[in-house]
């Protein structure tokens, strides 16, 4: 093929890939990025494609440097020839995928200024080597660098690198003249190659390095233009040896890529994830998530606080509480009901004597009997100093006849009456009378009588003997008595 008509081919090619991708956005239905979530994953990407190519090959690369030398002149003058192929690439992410390419093709070197010999043809004057490339296959990482137009919905144009490992085989013909390989060799080595002379052609590994620019089509279709160099580890591509010198080959190339899967799903190479991201943030139906979770979490904060409501205060929320009208500072149980522990229906915060039943009369406590069933004298009453609740010394006699009485009888029980007089405020002298009692008690569980025989009550300023318009009434009134 000379080069007329590889640029003949080329353009029938582009002009065809052309038609079919405006034919390809006519007839197939649209697949924006905003049906993708920006961490969706993968899967709600079209992730594989494949492609067809077709260039041109030269002998050399745009980092410099021609493959051999020949008579003191450069051997690798550019003579285009034809290179194809197919790829079949995975995209792991919307700018790395993995691409396995398969091609074959033809690489022409020739020396327009003088013939050369070669060592494969002794004695023979050469101008043009033809290498024959039966298959050229290699597996590459690529890379998407730059986008052109990242700022619009959905990109179109991407610019590429790639690098990878590949290996190629081929044969070589030497020409005795400039004829691009269409006359006849002077010099054909087809299965004489390797150690043995037997093989059809060589084998050789390389390193490929690209780049490119892509162009969206269409939803299905893109056209691919690039720039490939192989970097042969082989010094006979072009048959002919330069000592310390590898080989190299470029490819101008151009073709068309076709991605699979559903057409509804995006295809990964052009999403955008700052308009996904916005698409998904615009999402109506996001919105509407929002607020329902918005009021979801207010009906959850006010559950909380119905839970934490207290309107008695006795620290038991009102959806268990089974009294919602306590007294503040009444002890309750679980349910916020009153406790009762005596169970004498009088509640323990009325209750004087919480633990032993009792009757109203007495603030809860229960009656008790004198030492020998009969009230104690008025005269055995135990006298207290204004605004004191301290035995007075001349009280113990008597306090010790009653301890030796309840100490000697195991079922006698007294009650202990505290008094005090007006002076000072009503709840101030029901607290006064009620230490009085407890003092005598005190000093009576101290000499030896048993705790629960003894009950003590205060009745404050209510139950005078004596009045208290006098100092005398009133000190009357500052008493403990012994009664039933």
């Amino acid at each position: 093929m000379n080069y007329s008509t590889l640029k003949k081919t080329v353009a029938l090619s582009l002009a065809t890939a052309f038609a079919v991708a405006a034919n390809a956005q006519d007839s197939t239905s649209t697949a924006t990025s905003s049906s993708a979530k920006t961490f969706g994953g993968r899967k709600q990407f079209r992730t594989m494609s494949v492609g067809i190519f077709a260039g041109a090959s030269a002998p050399s690369v745009l980092l410099g440097g021609r493959n051999d030398l020949g008579a003191n002149q450069e051997f690798g003058d550019v003579s285009p020839m034809l290179y194809y192929g197919i790829s079949l690439r995975k995209q792991l992410s919307n700018t790395f995928g993995i691409q396995a390419n398969f091609a074959r093709g033809k690489v022409q070197a020739y020396n327009k200024k003088q013939a050369f010999t070669s060592p494969w043809a002794p004695g023979k004057q050469l101008s043009t080597a033809v290498t024959d490339v039966a298959y050229d296959v290699n597996l590459s990482g690529v890379l998407n660098v730059f986008t052109f137009d990242y700022l619009k919905r959905t990109n179109a144009a991407k610019f590429y690198v790639s690098a990878g490992f590949g290996l190629m085989a081929y044969d070589v013909k030497l020409y005795s003249t400039y004829d691009k390989g269409n006359g006849t060799p002077v010099a054909n080595f087809k299965g004489k190659y390797g150690k043995d002379k037997n093989n059809e052609y060589i084998k050789s590994t390389y390193v490929p390095i690209g780049l490119g620019f892509k162009f969206r089509l269409s939803e299905i279709i893109t056209l691919d233009l690039g720039y490939d160099m192989k970097f042969i580890d082989a010094d006979n591509f072009d048959g002919y040896y330069a000592k310390n010198n590898l080989d190299k080959v470029s490819v101008y190339r151009g073709g068309l890529e076709f991605v699979l899967g559903s057409k509804s799903k995006p295809d990964i190479n052009y999403a955008n994830p700052v308009a996904m991201m916005y698409d998904e943030l615009k999402d109506p139906t996001l919105r509407q998530e929002v607020e329902a979770l918005k009021g979801r979490v207010t009906n959850v904060e006010q559950s909380v606080v119905d839970l934490k409501k207290d309107t008695d205060g006795d620290g038991v929320a009102d959806q268990f509480d089974k009294d919602n009208n306590t007294p503040a500072g009444a002890a309750v149980d679980a349910s916020g009901r009153v406790l009762d522990t005596d169970g004498d229906g009088i509640p323990d915060y009325k209750d004087t004597c919480p633990t032993e039943k009792g009757t109203s009369e007495l603030n809860g406590c229960p009656s008790a009997t004198s030492i020998d069933g009969k009230a104690a004298a008025s005269g055995d009453n135990i006298q207290f100093e204004f605004n004191s609740s301290v035995l007075k010394t001349d009280s113990y006699a008597t306090l010790d006849k009653m301890s030796a009485e309840l100490r000697a009888s195991s079922s006698a029980k007294l009650s202990l009456a505290g008094h005090a007089s007006e002076e000072g405020t009503t709840d101030y002298n029901q607290q006064l009378s009620l230490d009085r009692a407890n003092a005598v008690k005190t000093y009576l569980v101290n000499s030896g009588v048993d705790a629960k025989k003894i009950v003590a009550i205060g009745y404050g300023e209510t139950r005078p003997i004596a009045s208290n318009e006098t100092e005398e009434g009133r000190m009357k009134n500052r008493r403990v008595e012994f009664r039933k």
